[in-house]
C-alpha cells in the first residue's frame, strides 16, 4: 500500500508543477514541490524512505524540466534524507522549523543552479538571486510549513514525539 502510495505521489507530481502551479505562482514564482514532498516523505516515514524517495522526484522531476540533473538528485534526495534523519533526532519539530530549514536548503539549491549557468556575468548572478531564486525559497518553506501544518493536524505523529 506504502508503494503504491509513493507511486502515486511521484507520478502526479509532474502534473501539479507543470500544470496547476503556473495558476498558484505569485509573481511568476512556483514553488518546488519535489522539494517539499521528498522533505515530507521523509520527516513522516524515516531516513531511507525520504531519500528513496527524493531520489525518485529529483529524476522524475528532472526529466521534464531544462534543470542539472545531478541538482535535483541530490537535493530532493538529500533532503528527504535530512528530514528523515531530523525527525528522529529532534524532539520537536514545528511547521516553522521546518519553513526554516526548507528555506535554506532551497536558498542552496538554487545559489549552485545559478552559478552553474554559463556565460552569466555578476550582475545577472545577483539578479537571479534576488528575483528568483530567494523568492523560490521563501515560497518553498512557507509551503512546507503549511503542509506540514495541515498534516500534522490530521495524522498522528507518534514517530516525531518522545514523550
Amino acid at each position: 500500500m506504502k508503494f503504491l502510495f509513493y507511486l502515486i505521489l511521484v507520478l502526479l507530481l509532474v502534473p501539479l508543477q507543470t500544470t496547476l502551479l503556473p495558476h498558484l505562482s505569485v509573481w511568476n514564482i512556483k514553488p518546488d514541490l519535489g522539494l517539499v514532498a521528498a522533505a515530507l516523505v521523509g520527516l513522516f516515514a524515516a531516513e531511507l524512505e525520504g531519500l528513496l524517495m527524493g531520489l525518485a522526484i529529483g529524476w522524475v522531476l528532472s526529466l521534464f524540466s531544462a534543470g542539472e540533473l545531478w541538482l535535483s538528485l541530490l537535493t530532493n534526495g538529500g533532503v528527504g534524507l535530512l528530514a528523515g534523519f531530523l525527525g528522529r533526532q529532534v524532539s520537536q519539530v514545528t511547521s516553522i522549523s521546518l519553513g526554516a530549514g526548507l528555506l535554506l536548503v532551497s536558498l542552496a539549491s538554487g545559489l549552485l543552479a545559478t552559478m552553474s549557468f554559463k556565460g552569466s556575468d555578476v550582475s545577472q548572478m545577483w539578479w537571479m538571486v534576488q528575483s528568483i531564486v530567494f523568492p523560490q525559497a521563501c515560497f518553498d518553506g512557507v509551503m512546507g510549513a503549511g503542509f506540514y501544518w495541515l498534516l500534522s493536524r490530521r495524522f498522528d505523529l507518534n514517530r516525531l514525539r518522545t514523550e
